[in-house]
């Protein structure tokens, strides 16, 4: 099978080859042992790094270098997809806006939204470039590797205001997330034009357990998140819902209430176990993950890792339904030995050659 196939096999919920791969987010120092040169991506690293390589080769060069790194990491790794978040703009970045002052949660909310619905409609192209060139890339090295695009727009963490504003005004808090549907489907319109097949939707909203009850999931976050779905599916893509934490006191609305095709950010360290989902909405649901890479991966010893991620293989199995990668970012806080030693699990089991990295 190829990368694509494999892909829309688990999608599909028929059985590939072998179980696909990629990773999340696959930051340095990982990424440049692995790579063997300097790496800086912008979707994750210091800020320092991607301004200082783009400062130093120009706007451009330095994305065409990123679209290079990211898919020799993809080549050596053997991931089957990518997950590319869009682009800085060139120059400086935007200020942001004056400080929403006050005492009152939902009068800064009432401003906040007003801000967003001031914000222009059109899509900043420039921001988008990085798509163009990994396809260019692709098309240059023979490759088809489907590609997940973001769309998060709808969690909560850490935003107390809206919280707050969600149980004292609740029509403030409904227009906050209606104006988020609005400029998300903008982006989704803009990805479907590139390409893009599968597009993340939703956003954090839980930790140890979820910050806001399931009425409110459900009443908020729930219809909003469908009709980015609903769009999407329209033109024969694929949403996939995002969230880390435990989930289960919401997890029929987030997966079949939202109408999503796939499940990823699966936080195993809160809870959520993949063979247990499995086997609850394995019918329906491609799940992306779930080894865990904040205790696990930076923590743990290279066999309790292969032994887990035989594990996390052996549960997803069967009809399809399951990408492999890990529950989010691969941060300096993993040794590289620790990743290694998951990726050569993962191709031990499928009898792939071993990775050595510098």
């Amino acid at each position: 099978m190829t990368s694509r196939q494999r892909i829309e096999a688990a999608l599909r919920h028929r059985q590939p080859d072998r179980t696909p791969n990629f990773e999340y987010v696959l930051l340095e120092p990982v990424a440049e042992q692995i790579l063997g040169r300097p790496y800086a991506d912008f979707a994750g690293d210091p800020e320092d790094c991607w301004l200082a390589r783009a400062e130093e080769t120009g706007w451009e060069r330095a994305l065409r270098q990123y679209a290079v790194d990211r898919l020799d990491l993809a080549a050596i790794l053997g991931h089957d997809m990518l997950y590319v978040t869009p682009n800085p703009a060139p120059g400086p970045a935007p200020a942001p806006p004056d400080d929403i002052a006050g005492d009152d949660p939902v009068e800064r909310m009432r401003r906040r939204n007003e801000l967003a619905a001031q914000t222009p409609p059109a899509i900043d192209e420039d921001r988008f470039l990085i798509y163009r060139l990994i396809r260019e890339e692709m098309d240059r090295r023979g490759l088809d590797l489907p590609i997940l695009a973001p769309a998060y727009v709808h969690g909560v963490w850490t935003d107390v205001d809206l919280m707050q504003t969600m149980l004292l005004e609740p029509e403030v808090a409904h227009r906050h997330f209606t104006l988020a549907t609005e400029r998300a489907l903008r982006t989704i319109e803009y990805y479907l034009s590139l390409g893009i097949d599968q597009i993340g939707v939703g956003g954090d909203f839980a930790g140890t357990r979820p910050l806001i009850s399931p009425a409110a999931y459900r009443g908020f976050i729930m219809p909003e998140v469908r009709a980015l779905t609903r769009r999407i599916h329209r033109a024969g893509a694929w949403a996939v819902n995002a969230s880390d934490g435990d989930l289960w006191p919401v997890i029929d609305d987030f997966l079949l209430g939202c109408e999503v095709d796939g499940y990823l950010e699966i936080d195993q360290h809160a809870g959520m176990d993949l063979g247990r989902l499995k086997v609850r909405f394995g019918e329906r649901i491609t799940f992306y993950g779930n080894i865990d890479c904040g205790n696990l991966l930076s923590f743990g010893t290279p066999a309790e890792i292969r032994r887990a991620t035989l594990d996390c293989l052996e549960a997803g199995m069967g009809n399809g339904g399951h990408i492999f990668c890990v529950s989010n970012a691969i941060t300096a806080s993993v040794p590289p030995q620790n990743y290694l030693a998951m990726v050569n699990a993962f191709r031990e089991l499928f009898s792939l050659p071993k990775i050595m990295i510098h």
